[in-house]
């Protein structure tokens, strides 16, 4: 469900019409719903209704302070990867204590950042990494409280590119070192084990491969309280998919039941990591047609909005429905839409039917909410375009477009030159 419809063949992101702002701010730009944000986060929390748990949104999905500020004030924590991300969900006034700290690659200055601040928990993902933190906890006379992170080597079903719990990716321990690890943890001073944390992928549309990793975990968790290893938490990550094109996932409701089911009875409190379920169609790229060329062998519709802006089609091939801001024209058009970037892998669409369009319409292209800004670029000294909020019947610009003096900002030209 989303707030994006038709008012008399006019597009509206919930009472405000998509061309005003595109006038008052130019094109191209994101643009989310106040009320699909809330509507999702809520039905989410909702699923899981009697079962003591945690929902720290997944950060790298979307980053923006007033997104991250809307879902504090919904009660729900942060997914992190990086010490960037922990410095805007502080700036964005999240409590450390609902911060839970992911990635395989985290930095001994960001360990520390994250130990100052008082995050609820890191997910271990090595050996090594348990003994950084313990080094840099000791050094700060921390104790820092930790999960690790289990690869239960279930195929997810999803883009290769996304799958993160089978044995060949680079995510988490397998299960005998992961057990092996806590053993070790046990005896170091400085750290102390709550919890055991997976994520078996993004974009799944099944409910069966979640829960097969859950029974995995749960034997895990079985073993190391059998050695005297009590343990908290359970995380079982995100990775819950969405419409883009044909796709059925199952609705949040059905994911909290078989994940209900599958825990049992259990004190475990859940951490649960949602991300693009929660913002992917709650947001849209809006883009204006620049030209339209006739080739030889294929149609073209030339916009503004490029592959810096939205680089999942390019990066994963991936489906976003593409639609007219105004409905006005009954004749269709069978063309890819492309940007200016000077590379043929930058297109948002290929052999899309359309309607007819002509330079200076707008097009929108759907479920932009997730995974868009925060991989977009300066590729090709493209400035990024802004992020716009609406709210019922008034919009507020979320994120700045960037000028030209943004793409130089820090560079400089040495003396020698």
């Amino acid at each position: 469900m989303h707030h994006f419809h038709y008012r008399d063949n006019h597009m509206f992101c919930e009472d405000v019409p998509v061309s005003d702002i595109a006038e008052n701010t130019g094109t191209p730009f994101y643009l989310y719903s106040h009320a699909t944000l809330s509507h999702h986060f809520v039905t989410f929390q909702k699923a899981f209704e009697g079962v003591p748990h945690l929902i720290c949104f997944s950060v790298k999905s979307n980053s923006n302070l007033a997104v991250l500020r809307l879902f504090c004030d919904l009660g729900s924590g942060l997914d992190i990867v990086s010490g960037g991300e922990l410095f805007r969900g502080l700036q964005a006034g999240m409590p450390p204590d609902r911060i839970v700290y992911s990635g395989v690659g985290k930095r001994e200055d960001e360990i520390e950042y994250a130990l100052q601040s008082g995050i609820l928990m890191f997910n271990i993902e090595s050996f090594q990494e348990l003994e950084l933190i313990n080094r840099c906890a000791a050094r700060l006379n921390k104790k820092a409280s930790i999960a690790l992170r289990v690869n239960p080597d279930v195929d997810p079903g999803t883009h290769p590119y996304i799958s993160t719990g089978l044995r060949q990716n680079k995510f988490g321990l397998d299960m005998k070192s992961a057990a092996e690890a806590c053993r070790l943890a046990a005896d170091f001073s400085h750290v102390e084990v709550v919890g055991i944390s997976c994520h078996i992928g993004s974009q799944v549309t099944e409910v069966a491969p979640f829960v097969d990793a859950l029974h995995r975990i749960k034997e895990l968790i079985m073993t190391l309280e059998a050695s005297g290893i009590s343990i908290s938490y359970l995380n079982i990550g995100g990775g819950l998919g969405i419409t883009y094109d044909r796709e059925s996932p199952p609705h949040p409701n059905e994911y909290g039941r078989a994940i209900s089911d599958a825990l049992g009875e259990s004190s475990l409190t859940l951490i649960l990591e949602p991300g693009r379920v929660i913002v992917g169609n709650a947001g849209i790229l809006v883009t204006k047609v620049l030209y339209t060329k006739k080739g030889k062998s294929k149609d073209f519709v030339i916009v503004d909005a490029a592959m810096n802006d939205l680089v999942r089609p390019s990066f994963y091939e991936a489906y976003h429905a593409v639609e007219p801001v105004v409905r006005d024209k009954k004749e269709t058009i069978n063309a890819d839409i492309v940007g200016p970037i000077c590379e043929s892998g930058d297109f948002l669409a290929k052999d899309r039917n359309i309607q007819y369009v002509e330079a200076g319409d707008l097009l929108v292209v759907m479920s932009a909410g997730a995974y868009g800004f925060t991989m977009s670029s300066n590729y090709n000294s493209r400035p990024r375009i802004p992020e716009i909020m609406v709210k019922e019947d008034k919009f507020h610009i979320v994120r700045a477009r960037e000028s030209h003096e943004d793409l130089i900002k820090g560079e400089s030209i040495p003396p020698f030159l």
